[in-house]
């Protein structure tokens, strides 16, 4: 995997944990500026840009101007990739989860 498709990558843009917040935040808000996101992180506005900036390329994150200030909001489409390679594995848990159930219940 090359450098483009590393940044464009939904699974490595939402390995971060503060990623995952912004993704959070984001998805239970219509849209947010950068100002207020900054004030949910013990880091400066500089540090969340750049993550926002990851979200972005993986476009998680669509941006717009409104006056002097950018406006973030989620755009959950990518998301689809990541739940349909958990769905995969839900049948392996559930098949484990049955089978213990049987075990404890013996």
């Amino acid at each position: 995997m090359n450098q483009t498709q590393r940044e464009r990558d939904v699974f490595v843009a939402i390995a971060d944990p503060t990623r995952r917040k912004l993704i959070r935040l984001l998805a239970e808000s219509d849209e947010l500026p950068l100002y207020e996101l900054t004030t949910h992180f013990q880091m400066g506005r500089t540090a969340v840009s750049k993550h926002l900036t990851i979200l972005k390329k993986a476009n998680l994150v669509v941006d717009r101007k409104k006056g002097r200030e950018t406006r973030f909001k989620l755009n959950p489409e990518p998301l689809q990739e990541v739940k349909d390679w958990l769905a995969f594995y839900e049948k392996f848990w559930n098949e484990s989860a049955a089978k213990l159930k049987s075990i404890l219940e013996e």
